[in-house]
């Protein structure tokens, strides 16, 4: 596991960098859309040299000079803006179409909306009518019970009696109020149906709605903050664009220092060997300089020797030489007759 773990690091890097370089090539396109074709492949080759420029700073960043290396930093931290500004580009023309269907769902429902509002206020006018025309009726009812005219003939006698034209006039208003009232039952009931249609319409349409399905979590999210539908999306937006491109990044650079130590245990192993050959072809060296020296010094005392000897030579043959001559004098001396001396005698 330890020796795949780098691998699968490398992987999960490279996985991410490629699906970040997805979106921001096509995403970079949208917004260029005159030159789609060369802005995909300028963006392509950008992605791949941000990902080979990181690795090298991670690499190369002690020997590297510091010019060279704030222009490097700065040309990958540019590239990571590149990148996530180009999968922001992608991400919002993404949800722009499922902004536009729940626009226009969302249109449907605020149309269906006021129709059920207006029916509702019509419900609740004629409920407040019938309610006026209950009262009526009962007071209609109570002057009918009430109409009684009470005189006194003359005998003196006290009569009691109803008026007929003012009966008949209570019960033409009254007729005329529970027809009113009966017509009002059936309008409330009418409006009543209409409300509940228009409900049934707005259910199906968020239960049959695909975007209700894919967007209500996001809607319940920006309820609860109580922001809307479009500030939450941007939002979620900027938290992938925040972890997208530069988590790809650092799972590289990790990966690099994964396999580090094993570069560095080869490059310690060469080292060492390449010092191990250094160190045995100086000592061949020395001892080829000292066989050398010593080459010399047998010359030179070979040299000496035979001068030395062809002096003793020439020292041996002047001795010899000196000998025979010494010879040959003695040999001549001895050659040489005696002479008699006459001795005289002085007186």
């Amino acid at each position: 596991m330890t020796r795949i773990f780098p691998y699968i690091i490398l992987s999960a890097s490279l996985g991410l960098a490629g699906i970040a370089a997805y979106y921001s090539v096509f995403g970079l396109s949208k917004l260029f859309s005159a030159q789609a074709a060369a802005v995909i492949v300028m963006a392509s080759v950008l992605e791949v040299s941000k990902l080979i420029t990181a690795s090298y700073l991670h690499r190369q960043w002690k020997s590297i000079s510091f010019l060279l290396k704030t222009y490097l930093v700065t040309a990958v931290f540019i590239l990571m803006c590149i990148t996530s500004l180009g999968i922001y580009g992608f991400l919002v023309s993404a949800y722009q179409e499922t902004a536009y269907e729940l626009k226009n769902q969302e249109s449907k429902l605020s149309v269906l909306q006021l129709k059920k509002e207006r029916y509702q206020i019509s419900s609740n006018d004629i409920r407040s009518e019938k309610e006026s025309l209950n009262k009526n009726i009962t007071q209609l009812t109570t002057g009918l019970s009430n109409n009684i005219i009470q005189y006194t003939n003359s005998e003196g006698q006290v009569i009691t009696t109803t008026s007929s034209a003012t009966r008949r006039v209570l019960e033409k208003q009254l007729d005329q109020t529970i027809t009113r009232r009966d017509n009002l039952y059936t309008m409330e009931i009418a409006y009543s149906d209409s409300v509940s249609n228009l409900d049934q319409q707005m259910l199906k349409l968020q239960i049959d709605s695909k975007v209700s399905a894919e967007v209500g979590p996001i809607k319940y999210v920006a309820q609860q903050v109580n922001q809307s539908v479009d500030r939450v999306v941007n939002w979620f937006i900027l938290l992938f664009i925040f972890v997208f491109d530069p988590l790809a990044i650092m799972l590289l650079i990790a990966a690099n220092q994964l396999f580090k130590p094993k570069d560095e245990f080869v490059k310690g192993v060469n080292q060492d060997t390449s010092k191990i050959i250094n160190d045995k072809l100086s000592k061949v060296v020395d001892e080829n300089n000292i066989l050398k020296d010593k080459n010399i010094e047998l010359i030179n005392l070979t040299q000496q020797d035979n001068l030395t000897i062809q002096t003793l030579q020439h020292d041996n043959e002047e001795l010899n030489n000196k000998i025979t001559d010494l010879t040959n004098d003695i040999y001549k001396e001895k050659q040489k007759p005696i002479k008699n001396h006459k001795t005289k005698v002085i007186s």
